[in-house]
């Protein structure tokens, strides 16, 4: 069973003030985050999926994955999302040297920067999001100075999480999450069962509360 918890603590968003958990809003707005795309067939229902809600998600692209699907990834641009930087081969921060790790940041950053739309905001590429949530304070705060925002999360749909059901995936996120939550879910394989499950309710509940479905600019 995981340790890690569904909805982030107080405490750990106290401790790294300088990453952004949630997005604090008197509105009722929920930002959707997938993480791990550009991935065939996956990513595009979750694109078809978003827009039958009229809802607007960020995407945390794996560079290579941009450089396998790029009209994937070009779908993502075109319909209004909001694209991030997960790094170019998905590493962990904690076992990588800070240079290699940011190097890989900074490679993933060129395949955002090649298909990126001429109408979409520049400091849409400085969005980023470490794998697995491992990151050095060292590096968080190198990628600070470059102009990034580290985002991370207030709520964890553990879609991916093989032990966990469709049902308590749903649960997961309507239970934990309020007015400014980042919500993480992932257009990969691994998670496709409970995430292809749970999204489409998680927007038809919100939805039916008069929420909004924002992308993080």
């Amino acid at each position: 069973m995981s340790l890690t918890p569904i909805k982030t603590p107080v405490i750990a968003k106290r401790m790294f003030p300088n990453y952004i958990w949630d997005i604090p809003s008197s509105n009722k707005t929920i930002y959707l985050t997938f993480d791990d795309g550009p991935t065939p067939e996956i990513t595009n229902w979750v694109l078809k999926t978003l827009n039958e809600y009229n809802a607007k998600a960020t995407f945390f692209c794996i560079g290579k994955n941009i450089e396998n699907h790029p009209s994937i990834f070009k779908n993502i641009i075109n319909q209004g999302h909001s694209v991030g930087n997960h790094t170019q081969n998905h590493i962990k921060g904690w076992n990588t040297k800070t240079e290699a790790y940011i190097k890989n940041i900074e490679d993933c950053k060129k395949q955002l920067s090649k298909f990126q739309a001429k109408n979409t905001k520049p400091t849409a590429i400085q969005l980023f999001r470490p794998p697995y949530g491992k990151i050095k304070l060292k590096q968080g705060k190198q990628l600070t100075t470059l102009g990034y925002k580290v985002v991370m999360w207030d709520v964890l749909s553990f879609d991916w999480d093989k032990n966990v059901s469709e049902e308590i995936c749903f649960n997961n996120v309507i239970s934990k999450a309020k007015s400014g939550s980042i919500v993480v879910f992932h257009d990969s394989v691994k998670a496709s069962k409970n995430m292809m499950y749970a999204l489409p309710k998680v927007l038809d509940y919100f939805s039916k509360l008069d929420y909004t479905f924002k992308a993080i600019s």
